[in-house]
């Protein structure tokens, strides 16, 4: 959803549970590893324990607060006394909804994550399109590399914002700019 005012942008945060609020130090802890807990987020952003979705959305968004990905690329539960691998499929979180603003002289991309997050694209925030034989699929940096893939249809939204810049198309979002991959490396 795009909204091209501040209401938009102020709708969405009420919607961020987690809007304004600090996610815990995670990757300051170092913790000792004690293995694997079979917890899985599939592609589509479901949790899953055991087999079976975790349907408790606080634990979800609890569980997403304590989520670290490691220099390996492995994803891991991390308290300051414990940490356990699980598997995730593509992004741990989805981009589920879009604001476009203007702000300061420069168009500004919020977006809010299944996991509550609120995340303005830019330099600390970029965006990034993976072209493969699986399709277009923009994701964007939440925090301590984990990413948030955008949903099909928050994708056709950001097809909506395209501009180009010394002959590259992309995304503006403040003062970055995301050129979109080459078409023709991927054909």
């Amino acid at each position: 959803m795009s909204q091209a005012d501040d209401s938009g942008l102020e709708a969405l945060a009420r919607r961020a549970e987690r809007a304004g609020l600090q996610a815990p130090p995670v990757e300051m802890w170092n913790p000792s590893h004690c293995g694997v807990i079979d917890i899985r987020i599939d592609r589509d952003g479901v949790w899953f324990h055991e087999g079976r979705p975790i349907t408790r959305e606080a634990l979800v968004r609890l569980f997403a607060t304590i989520l670290r990905r490691e220099a390996d690329g492995s994803f891991v539960l991390v308290t300051p006394v414990e940490k356990l691998t699980i598997a995730v499929e593509d992004a741990p979180f989805l981009a589920v909804e879009m604001s476009a603003t203007e702000r300061e002289g420069a168009q500004r991309l919020t977006f809010r994550t299944n996991a509550g997050d609120l995340v303005e694209a830019g330099p600390d925030h970029p965006l990034r399109f993976v072209s493969d034989e699986g399709g277009f699929r923009p994701y964007l940096l939440v925090r301590g590399g984990l990413e948030a893939r955008l949903t099909r249809a928050l994708a056709f939204d950001l097809a909506g914002q395209f501009c180009e810049r010394g002959g590259r198309l992309g995304i503006a979002s403040g003062a970055a700019f995301f050129p979109l991959p080459d078409m023709e490396d991927h054909v």
